[in-house]
C-alpha cells in the first residue's frame, strides 16, 4: 500500500510538472516566443568566387537559398516588448574567402530613416560573441562579451543623401544652392561591443563593417559586409572559413516606437561559414 501510495504521489508530481510546463508554453506562444530552441539550426554562409555583394539588388543574391528566422519579443529585461511588429527574418549569407556578407530582408510597412525629438529609427543588429564561449545574446555578459553590428536607417539615410548631393550639378544662373547639414558616416553600420545591459560600447574605429539598404513595398533589404581577417581579435568577432559561430539578431520598427531594448529577437543560431577549397 504504501508503495502504491508513493507511486499516486510520483504521479500528481509528474501530472503537475507537465501542467506547468503547458501552461509556460502557452504564455510564450501568447508572448510571441517560440518554445522551440533555436540552437540546433543553421544558416549557411555560402562561398561564391568573385567579388561580394554589396548591394541587396545584386543578382548573386538570388543564387543563395533565403532561410527565415522567427522573431519574438524581448522579455529578459525592462522594458519588456512582448508584441514587436517584425515576426519573420530572412536571412542570406555569402563569403569569398576574403569577406562575408550578410542579406537580411523583414517586413515594415512604414520607412523612418530619420531620427529626430519624438520619432524612432527603424533598425538591425548582428550579435555575435567574441572568442568560443557562449554570452547572453541581447548584450552580451562580463568576461563573454558580443561585437554587436548595428545598422540605422537614418544613418544610411545620412550617406545617401550625402552621395545624392555630391552628384548634383552646380544650378545655372547664380542660383543658391539649397543648403542641408548632412552627417559624415563611415558607414551607415555601427561598430559596437557589449558586456552586459548598460555597457555598449562604440569602438573608436569605425568602417570596418558597410551597410547599403533599400525600403521598396513595405520591406527592408540590408546588406552588411565586413573583411573575414580580424585586426583586433578581442574587439572582432572571428569569422573563419570552416568555422561554426553563434550568431543572433534584433530588429527595431521606429514607427511602433521600438529603440534600445525595446525590439524584437533571434536568439542564438549557428552560422556555418563554408570551408575554402583549394583545387
Amino acid at each position: 500500500m504504501a508503495r502504491l501510495k508513493t507511486m499516486g504521489t510520483r504521479s500528481q508530481s509528474f501530472l503537475s510538472f507537465l501542467l506547468s510546463l503547458l501552461a509556460g508554453a502557452s504564455v510564450l506562444g501568447w508572448w510571441g516566443i517560440p518554445v522551440v530552441s533555436s540552437e540546433g539550426m543553421f544558416i549557411r554562409s555560402h562561398l561564391l568566387a568573385g567579388e561580394i555583394p554589396a548591394t541587396p539588388e545584386d543578382p548573386a543574391w538570388q543564387k543563395i537559398p533565403p532561410m527565415t528566422l522567427p522573431l519574438s519579443g524581448q522579455v529578459i529585461t525592462r522594458p519588456v516588448w512582448p508584441e514587436p511588429s517584425a515576426r519573420a527574418l530572412i536571412v542570406r549569407s555569402i563569403h569569398n574567402g576574403t569577406e562575408i556578407a550578410f542579406l537580411l530582408e523583414w517586413q515594415d510597412n512604414t520607412r523612418n530613416d530619420r531620427l529626430t525629438p519624438g520619432t524612432f529609427r527603424d533598425g538591425l543588429a548582428i550579435g555575435l560573441p567574441l572568442g568560443d564561449a557562449p554570452a547572453f545574446f541581447c548584450m552580451g555578459q562580463l568576461d563573454h562579451y558580443i561585437n554587436i553590428w548595428h545598422w540605422k536607417a537614418d544613418w544610411q539615410s545620412d550617406i545617401d543623401r550625402r552621395a545624392a548631393r555630391s552628384a548634383e550639378k552646380k544650378p545655372e544662373g547664380g542660383e543658391v544652392r539649397r543648403f542641408e547639414v548632412i552627417p559624415r558616416r563611415a558607414s551607415s553600420v555601427e561598430d559596437l561591443v557589449g558586456g552586459g545591459f548598460s555597457t555598449l560600447t562604440t569602438k573608436q574605429a569605425q568602417g570596418r563593417i558597410q551597410g547599403k539598404a533599400t525600403w521598396k513595398d513595405g520591406v527592408w533589404s540590408v546588406v552588411m559586409r565586413r573583411p573575414l581577417a580580424s585586426t583586433d581579435p578581442e574587439n572582432e568577432a572571428r569569422l573563419e572559413p570552416g568555422r561554426l559561430q553563434a550568431i543572433a539578431f534584433a530588429v527595431w520598427n521606429g514607427e511602433n516606437k521600438e529603440r534600445n531594448g525595446q525590439k524584437a529577437v533571434a536568439p542564438w543560431f549557428q552560422l556555418s561559414i563554408d570551408p575554402v577549397v583549394k583545387l
